[in-house]
């Protein structure tokens, strides 16, 4: 099935997402912050895919794109737990995860809940581990630690951009960069570096604390936070083929 469809968990959520089967690995897309599974970096993967012959799952985080909910009870904990049932359900092979922005994190948090045997690879696209610690300043810290929303300017929309206390509170307590990182698998770690958004710096920082030797950081000079240019989105689906084995 390439359409979507809606898997329902035992409290209520309906999570929209894609699969389309295939060989092993499967490539699963986590989007970032307030993004959904129809931007050109999940799709441009996900054709590719198809293509390929390669199995593939995207979806919509519980309150994001196509699933419902409400976006304000979004946490790590809880979008991780939505990404592992519906691997559960479609994916009990080897699993290569790709993770745009905040679903770098996302993916690493989920690769840890996983055994060993069926973390393939990582690829992360301007992944953003911790960015309820590094990404606020003091004073907003202190808003979401008092229950209050930070609202931030939006580069990508009319709207601000709304951090919740649950999902920084959340966030908090799925920390990852202060140790070493008990994984093991390739990784590919792609960042722009004229990023406004999440330093490149944290692209060179996650590799040092990830226990894989495999690790490989491609900085793009002129890259920007996105990396969704026709050469970015060739970039990612190259790496996407040398970990898949189809390179």
């Amino acid at each position: 099935m390439t359409q979507t469809r809606h898997h329902a968990l035992p409290d209520g959520r309906r999570i929209a997402h894609r699969f389309t089967p295939g060989k092993a690995p499967t490539l699963v897309f986590l989007p970032g912050y307030m993004s959904d599974m129809s931007g050109s970096k999940a799709q441009a993967v996900f054709d590719w895919a198809v293509l390929h012959g390669q199995a593939c799952l995207l979806l919509d985080y519980s309150g994001c794109g196509e699933s419902a909910g409400d976006f304000e009870d979004g946490t790590l904990s809880r979008w991780r737990e939505e990404v592992l049932v519906l691997l559960e359900a479609h994916c009990l092979g080897p699993v290569i995860f790709i993770g745009s922005s905040m679903g770098g994190w996302l993916m690493l948090l989920c690769a840890l809940s996983l055994p060993e045997e069926r973390r393939a690879g990582l690829i992360g696209v301007a992944p953003a581990p911790d960015f309820t610690a590094w990404g606020y300043s003091d004073e907003q810290q202190a808003e979401l630690l008092a229950g209050e929303t930070v609202f931030e300017e939006n580069a990508y929309g009319p709207q601000p951009t709304p951090t919740f206390p649950g999902f920084w509170a959340d966030g908090q307590t799925n920390l990852l960069l202060a140790g070493e990182i008990a994984i093991a698998c390739p990784v590919r770690l792609l960042h722009g570096q004229a990023d406004p958004d999440v330093p490149w710096e944290v692209s060179l920082q996650l590799a040092s604390k990830l226990h894989s030797a495999d690790v490989q950081v491609t900085l793009i000079k002129d890259g920007d936070h996105r990396l969704s240019r026709p050469g970015d989105i060739a970039l990612l689906l190259h790496v996407v083929a040398e970990l898949a084995g189809a390179d």
